[in-house]
């Protein structure tokens, strides 16, 4: 077993915890065959009062649409899926950590045809650090633009967080990887700026924050909304608009977003350096300003943190 997991004695399944060495599925599961799950990242964080799941409600408000494109019918509600997250952080005595809840076609029948396969719910959660690289929140990541081109909205729904999906992902991932760089980026089916393997995009040019726009076949991250607000808080202006690939190299910052990723400065694209090969000035403001938040240093003036040691009804509706 990897020591990412180690300690770890409790995952939910299907509304019961279940010891880790036992939460297991057939291995004629129909998401095992075809990619049919839907899925959550969701980060704990520690503040002075206790453990916080940073915005439970929406990430679960997400997994629930996610169902619903894939026509996945839920046996929980909202509010008890919550609840399974923080008694499943609970069980393990976690306090800052990663959650990954996991809704799937089970064992039942084989075809592509999945509505005849049990749709079932998982829920793990295990200590997770840093995710591209532990100095590269400090320092900056190198990154490329991959030959993979994201999948286009008419042949997969970005906005859906689906497991086959990441088929894709994995192919930007890797070819990265194979050459030398810590992350990928993908363009869009036509030829514009979309997302990282698992992050979304923020470019800084002249003060002014730019995102690629929902429709260029990206997720829209829920990290990617909190930026959006932090930098709407500190008076920065946010475009949501087309990005060429040239801007990538010619922005004064570059940085990514994502549940695991948080925010991560890029120091260059395909080795040309981005400004001056650094975290730029804005980008250390909205990290700053997302720890704060996220520490509990600050007041929680968006409701985004839901406390672990009580049942977090009020946050999941």
């Amino acid at each position: 077993m990897s020591n990412l997991f180690a300690g770890i004695r409790w995952v939910w399944m299907n509304g019961e915890l279940v010891e880790f060495e036992k939460a297991t599925v057939h291995v004629l599961s129909h998401a095992l065959h075809y990619g049919s799950g839907v899925f959550e990242g969701i980060r704990c964080y520690d503040t002075p009062d206790g453990p916080v799941v940073f915005r439970l409600a929406e990430h679960i408000r997400r997994l629930e649409n996610s169902c619903k494109i894939y026509r996945m019918p839920l046996r929980f509600t909202g509010e008890e899926l919550a609840e399974g997250v923080c008694e499943t952080i609970r069980a393990n005595g976690l306090g800052a950590c990663y959650i990954r809840p996991i809704i799937y076609r089970g064992f039942g029948t084989l075809g592509v045809d999945p509505l005849r396969s049990p749709v079932d719910v998982a829920i793990g959660a295990w200590s997770w650090g840093s995710y591209l690289g532990d100095q590269g929140e400090q320092d900056g990541i190198d990154v490329c633009v991959s030959s993979w081109r994201r999948t286009a909205p008419d042949a997969l729904p970005a906005v859906a967080k689906a497991t086959g999906s990441y088929l894709n992902s994995q192919l930007i991932k890797v070819e990265a990887l194979t050459n030398g760089y810590v992350e990928g980026i993908g363009l869009d089916d036509a030829g514009y700026v979309s997302e990282g393997s698992g992050e979304n995009l923020f470019l800084v040019h002249k003060d002014i924050l730019v995102t690629p726009p929902a429709t260029a076949s990206l997720l829209p991250g829920i990290t990617r909304d909190t930026v959006i607000t932090l930098a709407h808080d500190l008076g920065l202006e946010v475009r949501q608009e087309p990005v060429s690939r040239g801007q990538l190299y010619l922005c004064d910052e570059l940085f990514m977003t994502g549940t695991a990723a948080e925010i991560t400065p890029v120091r260059s694209v395909d080795k040309i350096n981005i400004g001056e090969g650094k975290p730029g000035e804005v980008t250390r403001r909205l990290l700053a300003e997302f720890r704060n938040v996220t520490g509990g240093r600050t007041p929680d003036r968006h409701h985004w943190l839901a406390p672990v040691a009580r049942k977090p009804v009020e946050q999941a509706v």
